[in-house]
């Protein structure tokens, strides 16, 4: 029997609580609802008012891993959706948002990582984040991302922005910021020259195209995540790797700092201690007063 629990005042049923996601450390889908559980008033902000895309792996990070951008079936009524824009030959998609603990227990019990828009689901035409994500190519690694993530914070500070760094859980960082009165298309192109330029002040160390041919060794400053239809990796969210690795905000001084990869891991259990110590290092992002134009 699918056992019950009731999150603020919501029936939400959870399932095979004792299956393990991740073999290599034994962490359970129990542990995972425990994590999101726990980390939902860090979390939740960063999720309110956005299309989710689920990327669900629900047999571990070694099983079958699918994006689900519609309504999965069986959603609670109670469940936030919106019908969020696609391209102009499409019609609109309807999307999950999670909107408060219920709806996040119960997308968790899916077992997905939660990937958002660079915008709200009330102004789809206007971007409310600039986001770069920096993949290394082997065998440049993390270590060279936080070099160029250090080049980008004086690049974006210069034109009045401030970026908030975390790791993207896997091997690489995302930078954010918070922006206001432009549109996605304009982020891109901004988000693009800035990428142009780090390629030109680092050669050795940058490339700004995604051609795999070009990026052995060298950081990829991808700045197309800031399309209107693209989505990243919300902070706070679980990965679908080998260990249960989170895409964890650190500071500017950790990235500084940082001399080896394993210094910016940061697994489920290291994110309460985090939190109690830090705090939410991207609380400015969901701060509309914080958002600034881009030049």
């Amino acid at each position: 029997m699918t056992p019950i629990t009731e999150v603020e005042g919501r029936r939400v049923a959870l399932s095979n609580l004792e299956k393990v996601l991740y073999p290599e450390t034994g962490f359970t889908k129990g542990e995972l609802l425990h994590y999101y559980a726990t980390t939902a008033g860090a979390l939740l902000p960063h999720l309110r008012d956005r299309a989710v895309s689920f990327l669900r792996y629900p047999d571990g990070p070694d099983g079958q891993l699918f994006f689900t951008k519609n309504v999965p079936p069986g959603t609670p009524d109670w469940v936030t959706t919106a019908e969020v824009p696609r391209s102009s030959a499409d019609s609109p998609a309807r999307m999950v948002v999670v909107q408060d603990l219920p709806s996040l227990v119960w997308a968790a019990n899916l077992v997905t990582e939660f990937h958002t828009h660079q915008w709200l689901v009330g102004t789809p035409e206007e971007a409310d984040r600039l986001v770069f994500d920096l993949d290394p190519g082997p065998p440049a690694h993390l270590v060279h991302c936080c070099e160029v993530a250090l080049w980008l914070r004086e690049r974006l500070a210069a034109d009045g922005i401030e970026a908030y760094p975390k790791t993207a859980g896997s091997k690489g960082l995302h930078l954010l910021a918070a922006v206001r009165g432009s549109s996605s298309e304009r982020t891109s192109e901004y988000a693009k020259a800035l990428a142009v330029e780090a390629e030109r002040a680092m050669p050795r160390l940058v490339v700004h195209r995604m051609t795999k041919s070009l990026r052995p060794g060298k950081v990829f400053v991808d700045w197309s995540q800031n399309a209107g239809r693209k989505t990243t990796a919300t902070p706070y969210t679980l990965r679908a790797r080998r260990t249960p690795l989170v895409s964890t905000p650190v500071t500017w001084e950790e990235v500084a700092d940082c001399r080896n990869p394993a210094q910016l891991e940061f697994q489920a259990e290291d994110i309460a201690r985090r939190l109690a110590d830090l705090g939410d290092l991207m609380a400015p992002l969901t701060d509309p007063e914080q958002a600034v134009p881009l030049p």
